[in-house]
């Protein structure tokens, strides 16, 4: 069984090329770059890049979708960049936090960026740290998840085996000593020992980046290509973890729209990156099985140049919707200003229940470890000013945004093992000349993603994932309050599973803890979906 999913795509409100500048934003704010203390050489700022424009080949069809004119407010950024010393200290006191905090049972590489008595308050009312101890490097990496003590604790075999990934944290360890001359010998060592071991190959790689960007450039600009774009969607149509987050967060809409029974039942689902819109598939769907008499509106945020391709997904939808008979509509909404956000400018009308849904792109967003602008707390404060009766979040549980390198390079090859692992696993029996190039695509992919994760700092590290608790944190400082996703929700995405696969189920986690509903492979969890309000 086959559970619609959307396009993983690069682009989002703060990523996108403007008419003002000419440049994406994740360039424009881009500072010096800076030597942090015990993390090893930075990379050199990398090249001017575009974003694409991808057509997913519908025609469009202005009788079935019902488009507004978009608004042609381009993003617009205070840049005012700091002094070098100042940004050098508040880097010293962030390096400082994140190799001494440590959350529950000692996962040291948890601990996320403190940088202002807001945060600190927060974490305390939020995490109940742990005694302070170094991080152990061991051949599997600890869950990096601020969710609970039990969360994803289970070690996980994955296809680099246990020797290759204890002499990967070596050369990552001779790297922060400043010991390339070690670090080459080990990388060199491992490399073309085993080419079909995906995962370590792609580690060795993104070692020689980060000790040499020069000679080795890690992959920024390709991030923000149509191949990689490709190879993302790939990624969610062949992982299991990922097609659930989506179904969990379809439920939490529609949990919110029929909440409060009412005679004109209306709400307008906005989504600040729809992809291919295949989660609305699935949305639509349901609703159409729960109330044909609901009038739902998607508004989809495009960014400049994008409105042909997101006018593309509105077709989509709007011939499934004629097809339930379903009343639908569909509006594109321009690029604009965070601070412009109204439900105006969003295409909500006063009558329809707003709802928010960010799948896996706030991951994209500067936050306060790049930028003193902060642009991903401050869009979650303005969302919050909307007063929407739900947001949805769903992410990627890994700590790849400010743990120290060491325990990013071991949480990377945890996660990603578990990853690869589980593809492998659910996609046995389908071998054919177009799927085994889909896996090369894919795991191309996942090498473009841990690579730049683990190369990169400041803003060519645009991979910066963060773990629930993070998340949980997040939303209570910019007001919202955690809407639980029960149990029994859980249980039924499960039970759903069971009946289409029950190979993949075996292997498959998912669970309720701490409101939010964690999807993983042999107990290490790689998703996690929330609701808010």
């Amino acid at each position: 069984m086959d559970f619609p999913v959307p396009e993983l795509q690069s682009q989002n409100l703060y990523a996108n090329q403007t008419q003002r500048f000419g440049v994406p934003l994740l360039h424009q704010l881009r500072p010096q770059p800076i030597n942090l203390p015990n993390n090893g050489p930075v990379p050199m700022t990398g090249p001017n890049f575009g974003y694409r424009n991808s057509n997913l080949g519908f025609p469009p069809n202005q009788n079935r979708v019902r488009v507004s004119p978009p608004v042609s407010v381009p993003v617009q950024v205070q840049s005012s960049e700091p002094e070098k010393k100042i940004m050098d200290h508040r880097l010293l006191e962030l390096e400082k936090q994140l190799l001494e905090d440590n959350d529950e049972e000692g996962e040291a590489d948890a601990a996320s960026v403190i940088t202002t008595s807001e945060w600190s308050e927060t974490y305390q009312n939020l995490i109940s740290p742990g005694p302070v101890q170094k991080p152990v490097l061991t051949t599997t990496s600890p869950t990096s998840s601020t969710t609970s003590s039990t969360s994803s604790s289970s070690s996980v075999a994955s296809p680099a085996s246990g020797c290759s990934k204890q002499t990967l944290m070596e050369a990552a360890s001779a790297i922060v000593e400043g010991k390339h001359d070690v670090a080459a010998e080990i990388l060199n060592r491992l490399n073309g020992v085993n080419r079909s071991d995906r995962l370590t190959d792609c580690m060795v790689s993104a070692l020689k980046s980060r000790m040499n960007p020069g000679e080795h450039p890690p992959p920024v600009a390709e991030l923000f290509r149509k191949e990689h774009a490709e190879s993302s969607q790939l990624l969610l149509d062949n992982s299991v973890c990922f097609k659930v987050g989506f179904m969990a967060a379809n439920y939490a809409i529609l949990e919110a729209a029929f909440e409060e029974k009412t005679e004109n039942n209306r709400f307008c689902v906005v989504d600040f990156e729809i992809g291919k819109g295949k989660q609305y598939l699935h949305l639509l769907n349901a609703l159409s099985a729960r109330d044909q008499n609901a009038v739902v509106k998607i508004a989809a945020v495009a960014e400049n140049g994008g409105e042909e391709r997101v006018r593309a997904v509105g077709d989509m939808l709007s011939l499934l919707a004629e097809k339930l008979r379903i009343r639908f509509e569909f509006k594109i909404v321009a690029t604009q200003k965070i601070t412009e956000l109204t439900r105006e400018s969003l295409g909500c009308e006063a009558d329809e229940v707003l709802m928010v849904n960010f799948a896996f792109n706030l991951n994209k967003i500067p936050d306060e470890s790049v930028s003193t602008e902060n642009p991903r707390d401050e869009l979650l404060r303005r969302v919050k000013r909307l007063a929407p009766r739900v947001v949805t979040i769903v992410e990627q549980e890994i700590n790849a945004n400010t743990a120290p390198f060491l325990a990013r390079v071991a949480e990377t090859l945890s996660y990603y093992g578990a990853l690869l692992e589980s593809i492998e696993a659910t996609t046995a029996g389908r071998e054919n000349n177009n799927n085994n190039l889909d896996r090369v695509r894919l795991e191309e992919g996942l090498s473009r993603k841990l690579h730049n994760s683990v190369a990169c700092e400041g803003r060519d590290r645009v991979e910066r994932c963060e773990v629930f608790g993070k998340w949980r944190a997040r939303m209570s400082m910019a007001g919202f309050e955690l809407k639980p996703l029960s149990q029994s929700m859980a249980e039924s995405i499960k039970s759903r599973l069971t009946t289409a696969n029950n190979r993949v189920n075996s292997g498959l986690t998912v669970k309720e803890e701490n409101g939010g509903i964690c999807f993983g492979w042999m107990g290490r969890t790689l998703t996690v979906a929330s609701a808010w309000r």
